[in-house]
């Protein structure tokens, strides 16, 4: 039988990729650089392949160390689930968490999942608003934790997810081709609303506002039945729905930044513990499955999240 993975090893992996430094990584598990380096060595001798590869001054993980990254992070948390599930100190109490309702729709499930079960005896209360709401809320000590699209005008949260933000219309009519271009959008306080709005204005091209609202599932529906146009993050893609690119004659929007805002609680312990569940969740959540035919533009968004750089990569030595 092959011997199994070590998780000492793995947890310093993942360090490495969330600090982006072998160094950083080091005092955060309180080993020597060498002791890391070393257990890297050996990690790669366990796996059989290359985790890293240099690229100039920097160390960049591998496609297998991208793989690994994955399988590490569920291994380390299901390693905390089964002695939080014999651990008599567990905790208990009531955490409020706020949410935008897109948000809710696509993260909550994994979220609560996996917090539930380290934690069966925390009772979560969640509400669901537009962002500008629940950081009205957290100030007012009425939440403890917020998901929100992070906005520097708002006030500091810690970015935990980062996403394409994409022009959407119906796979299943011609919208975009409209004249004047319907759109549907959140609040004039939606920070989407107003990207998408430079974008266009920078464009000159001419548009409305159609539809209005601080649900994310009307603005969907405005846009599946033909009726506008919208932008949404990469999460809040559903089936119906098709990306529009420079080839449609759409600009570039800035990507939309999910973060955490935390409140003034009394109980910073289920604070951090939910914010951990949530880094880990966010962490193992992929783009939504939609199948090929028509549903929305492949290229388009392969051209949207090729973009993007993402941090871990490259490793020195709402509404």
């Amino acid at each position: 039988m092959s011997a199994p993975l070590d998780l000492d090893q793995l947890q310093t992996f993942i360090m490495i990729a969330d600090t982006g430094s072998f160094t950083r990584a080091a005092d955060e598990v309180h080993r020597t650089q060498s002791a890391v380096s070393m257990q890297m060595r050996r990690l790669e001798e366990r796996i059989g392949k290359p985790l890293f590869e240099k690229e100039g001054r920097l160390n960049r993980l591998t496609e297998e160390g991208e793989k690994l990254l994955g399988y590490a992070r569920r291994l380390i948390h299901l390693n905390r689930e089964t002695l939080s599930a014999f651990d008599d100190a567990r905790l208990e109490g009531t955490i409020r968490i706020g949410t935008p309702d897109d948000y809710a729709d696509r993260f909550l499930p994994e979220i609560m999942a996996r917090f539930t079960r380290s934690n069966p005896k925390v009772e979560i209360t969640v509400i669901c608003e537009p962002t500008p709401g629940l950081a009205e809320h957290i100030k007012r000590g009425n939440l403890d934790l917020a998901l929100v699209t992070h906005s520097e005008e708002r006030g500091q949260s810690e970015v935990v997810r980062r996403e394409p933000l994409l022009w959407v219309s119906s796979a299943n009519h011609a919208t975009q081709e409209q004249e004047v271009l319907p759109m549907a959008f959140g609040r004039p306080t939606c920070v989407w609303r107003r990207a998408a709005c430079d974008v266009l204005d920078r464009m000159g091209r001419e548009y409305k506002v159609q539809f209005t609202s601080f649900s994310a599932t009307v603005v969907a529906a405005a846009v599946l039945s033909g009726l506008a146009v919208s932008v949404l993050p990469e999460c809040a893609l559903r089936p119906g729905m098709r990306v529009l690119g420079e080839a449609d004659g759409f600009g570039a929007l800035p990507d939309c930044k999910i973060g955490i805002m935390r409140g003034h609680t009394m109980r910073p312990d289920l604070v951090d513990a939910l914010v951990r569940h949530i880094s880990e969740s966010l962490d193992n959540i992929s783009v939504p499955a939609i199948e090929e035919g028509g549903s929305f533009d492949f290229a388009a968004l392969a051209f949207a999240r090729a973009k993007r750089l993402k941090p871990s990569n490259m490793l020195p030595g709402g509404w």
